[in-house]
């Protein structure tokens, strides 16, 4: 069965309190119920972690060489600041996929670059938490090609 190793960065833990009107009220447990539900449906397994630590990210990324098939990540602020995670991601052999809750691209202008989009096969922004189930259906895709 091919794993997904799922993460997200930091205040994502926070999800359903941190500024509901643009990441709504779903909490982090739902994402990951809901992003493992699609998985299983697909016959694919998933493990969903949260970090608020840079550092603790690229360890994880690092161990999955040889152990997941694909990474899906919300890397939250990271995006726009963590060359560490990307080069991390750029170790990583399998697939991998970004998902933003809110649309990036709509708000803040600091928020407008993703390092890690230099490295993911795609990136779904936008879409609120339907992003991880959208972000599980893709990687279920590029598996089988």
């Amino acid at each position: 069965m091919a794993g997904i190793l799922l993460l997200n960065g930091p205040n994502l833990n926070m999800l359903g309190l941190r500024q509901p009107e643009v990441y709504g009220r779903d909490t982090l447990e739902d994402v990951v119920a809901l992003a493992g539900a699609t998985a299983a449906s697909l016959g694919l397994s998933l493990e969903a972690r949260q970090s608020n630590f840079e550092g603790e990210l690229v360890t994880w990324i690092q161990q999955a060489r040889g152990t997941f098939d694909a990474i899906i990540i919300n890397p939250g602020a990271y995006s726009h600041t963590s060359v560490a995670i990307l080069d991390a991601l750029n170790i990583f052999e399998g697939p991998v996929l970004e998902v933003h809750i809110s649309n990036i691209h709509k708000r803040e202008s600091f928020r407008h670059h993703s390092y890690i989009s230099l490295r993911a096969e795609g990136v779904i922004a936008g879409c609120g938490v339907q992003g991880y189930d959208l972000a599980v259906r893709r990687v279920a895709a590029l598996l089988q090609k």
